[in-house]
Parts: C-alpha cells; sequence; structure tokens
C-alpha cells in the first residue's frame, strides 16, 4: 500500500493527492478488517478518548477487567498488553494505522482474550482507523483545544471525537453504551449520539473525595475506592474505569480492589524519588502533559510542594498558540522553570523558546537549557530538600524527533533515575 500511495502522491498534483487520502485511508481501514478476518466481533471492545486522560483510563479499565478474572487486551499511547505479554508502543502516535489495530485485534483473539480496551485520537479518527471495528462502549474523557493546526479548527477536532461516538452508535453489537463525563461541557454531545446506553459520569457520583500526597480515594455508593495514582484529573480516570466496568458486570467491590493495587502508569505522573543515603531528597515526576489544561493540571497536584520544572513544547510545527499560555502556566505554579528541547521536528527548536519565553511577565526564574539531560540535571540540583522536580511533555514518548526524520532514543524516565543517582 505504501508503494501505491508513494507511486501516485509522484504523478498527481498536489490538490488531488490531498482529495484522494480520505479515500485512500478509509480504503485501508476495511481491508484491515477484512484481512484479519473481523477480529472486533469477538471480543467486547471498549474505546476511550479525550484530550487528556485517554492512556491512564486505558490502563485503569485494564486493570479492573484483569482483576475480575478476565483476559484482557490493551492498547494505548504508552503500551500494547496482549494477556501477560507487553510491548512498548515505539510508533510516538496514540493509534497505529496500516492494519495495525485489526491485527492487534485478531492477536488478541487468537491469545484467548474476552475483551480489549482501545485508545483512539483525533488524529486517528481523522484517518477512519477507527473504522470497521465493532464496538461496545466508549469512554469520553474530556474536551479542550489541541491539533487546531492539523484540523483547521476546534469544531473540526470535536468532530472528529465524537466520528468515533457515531461509530459506536452504528455497531452491530448491543448494547452499544458510552461513558462519558458530565463535568465537561462536551459531555452531553457524546451521550446524545444514540447509543442504547448512555452512562454520565462526574463527581457529582461521590459522596467524598481526597487527593493525597502519593494517591487519590473517593467513596461512591458507600464504598472506598482507594488507588496509589496522584490529581483530581485521576480521580475522574478512575471514575470512568469504574463506570464503564460496572455495565459489563464488575462489582464496585471488585473494581475497587483492583485499583487498590495499580502499578504505576509509566510516563503518566509517574514518580521517582532520590536513594534514602542521597545528599538530599528530590521526587521527579515524569508525566505527558503537553496542553495548557494537562500541565496546569499536573502543577495543581503537587500543592505547597516547591517545584523546579523542565518543559518545552511539544511538536514543531504545530498548534504554535498554546506555546506562551504554557509558559505562563509555568510562571504561575513553579518556583523555578527550565525551557528545554523537546520535539522540534523541522523547526528551529530555540524559536519554539523564544516563542514560550514571550508568555512569561519576567524572566527571574527562568533558565534556559537545549540540552534535554542537561536540562533535568540542573533541575535536580535545583531542587531544594524535600523539592519536586516536574519533567512534562513527553511521557513514554521514545523518541525525541529532530530535522529530517532524525529519530534520537529516548526516556524521560531514565534519563531521571540516572541523574537522581548521581545525588549520592
Amino acid at each position: 500500500m505504501d508503494t501505491v500511495r508513494n507511486i501516485i502522491k509522484r504523478y498527481l498534483p498536489d490538490f488531488i493527492f490531498k482529495a484522494l487520502q480520505p479515500y485512500y485511508h478509509h480504503t485501508l481501514s476495511w481491508y484491515g478488517s477484512v484481512k484479519y478476518k473481523h477480529p472486533s466481533r469477538k471480543l467486547v471492545v471498549i474505546a476511550v478518548t479525550g484530550t487528556k486522560g485517554k492512556s491512564s483510563t486505558t490502563e485503569l479499565i485494564a486493570q479492573i477487567l484483569r482483576g475480575s478474572g478476565k483476559k484482557v487486551a490493551s492498547l494505548s499511547t504508552i503500551q500494547f498488553v496482549i494477556g501477560d505479554k507487553t510491548e512498548r508502543n515505539m510508533f510516538k502516535m496514540t493509534t497505529p494505522g496500516r492494519f495495525f489495530v485489526q491485527k492487534f485485534l485478531r492477536q488478541a483473539v487468537d491469545a484467548g482474550c474476552t475483551h480489549a480496551v482501545i485508545e483512539m485520537s483525533s488524529e486517528g479518527a481523522k484517518q477512519f482507523r477507527h473504522l470497521y471495528i465493532d464496538y461496545n462502549a466508549l469512554v469520553f474523557t474530556n474536551l479542550s483545544p489541541e491539533h487546531i493546526e492539523s484540523h483547521g479548527s476546534f469544531e473540526n477536532y470535536k468532530n472528529c471525537k465524537l466520528s468515533i461516538a457515531k461509530a459506536v452508535a452504528a455497531s452491530p453489537k448491543r448494547p452499544r453504551v458510552i461513558v462519558a463525563n458530565v463535568d465537561d461541557p462536551h459531555g452531553d454531545d457524546f451521550l446524545n449520539v444514540g447509543v442504547d446506553k448512555p452512562v454520565p459520569y462526574g463527581l457529582a457520583n461521590l459522596s467524598l473525595h481526597t487527593l493525597h500526597k502519593d494517591s487519590i480515594s473517593f467513596v461512591i455508593d458507600g464504598v472506598t475506592v482507594r488507588v496509589p495514582i496522584v490529581g483530581l484529573f485521576n480521580v475522574y480516570n478512575a471514575l470512568a474505569a469504574i463506570k464503564v466496568a460496572q455495565v459489563f458486570g464488575v462489582s464496585l467491590e471488585t473494581a475497587a480492589e483492583a485499583l487498590r493495587t495499580m502499578p504505576p502508569i509509566k510516563g503518566r505522573v509517574e514518580q521517582f524519588e532520590s536513594s534514602k543515603d542521597a545528599k538530599k531528597h528530590v521526587t521527579a515526576v515524569v508525566d505527558y502533559a503537553h496542553t495548557v489544561d494537562s500541565l496546569e493540571k499536573l502543577y495543581e497536584a503537587f500543592p505547597d510542594k516547591p517545584k523546579v520544572c523542565v518543559l518545552g513544547n511539544t511538536g514543531g510545527g504545530r498548534d504554535t498558540w498554546k506555546r506562551p499560555e504554557m509558559a505562563a502556566v509555568a510562571e504561575k505554579f513553579c518556583d523555578h522553570i527550565i525551557l528545554t528541547n523537546e520535539d522540534p521536528y523541522d523547526e528551529d527548536p530555540k524559536e519554539i523558546i523564544n516563542d514560550m519565553v514571550r508568555g512569561l511577565s519576567n524572566t527571574e526564574k527562568l533558565t534556559i537549557i537545549m540540552d534535554r539531560k542537561e536540562a533535568i540535571r540542573k533541575a535536580i540540583e535545583l531542587a531544594p530538600e524535600g523539592g519536586y522536580v516536574l519533567v512534562s511533555g513527553k511521557g513514554t514518548d521514545p523518541y525525541i524527533m529532530e530535522a529530517g526524520g532524525k529519530k534520537t532514543p529516548w526516556s524521560d524516565a531514565d534519563v531521571v533515575q540516572e541523574l537522581l543517582a548521581e545525588l549520592k
């Protein structure tokens, strides 16, 4: 298919090639389902979409389903899991194309899985990667501006997300379920696409919720749920996971027990501490936060803590509007800001940083270090005893994407752990 695409691109005018692209992607989605013998028909398929929290919610749902005794496959920005086999997502994309999802579902069926949880992005939906999958349910987490330059407008971005909901509504399976966050102003739009079972969720479902230093807890229908992850956003993510699991017969008590032993979610508010014999105690946090709102929510998860914040701006050449706004958020919450290289692609990384600096009211607490490892090293050096170093923007991304298609292998988590060990 790539060969055919490249031949067509070579001989057709650019405007015609672009006009044909939707048909090309649609055909790929159809052929992938045919090639792998429609595997979604033999699974309970739960999709997860939204701007923030997709990966975490995918992992939380999978954790609950496994805790209830089901054999589960899960596909997310973080990793691909089929039963007890896990593979890191090295594609640097949420929903891989070229038949990947259909092949993944076929492998899940062949491995004896009964349930599959799939993170779905707007970019994937734009290329019809969500089609020709027979869904049972969709979880909608929230919606805020992202990928605006790619989609052309926020309305187009939202419509791509809604197209996933409409695919669920068109599924031949019954019941067709949408679980949507109604504390988000767009939640009702997802509930009203015409499914058999619309399930709203929000903080009104809880009689109590508490944010702890190393966990969250809340009470729902008289049952206390405690999860070893942090932040109000994860209260929403855990609640969404519980709600969709209940639809498929998992008791609240079983869900609570499964979440109690939830392992850390890689690259999502993932915490690392210096050793006990280090010259000072520092906690480093690695997170994917790459929108204005998600960055603010990350910083709010660590109130009253001295924070040294390392950030760049994900994706050179895209969403340039958010650069000064993200810097302004960092200025509001952080004791010191270190701006660094992230994923410049073909854009000059220094120009990206300059765009961010324009969002600062002053530069008294700003340091610019283009080498990302040295930026993290400096942050750990600047952090006081008991302080936090918040490294955002990449999460589990396996590469720094540079000019000319160059991909430099990278792991924020590995670098953080290496540099914390140097504090001895």
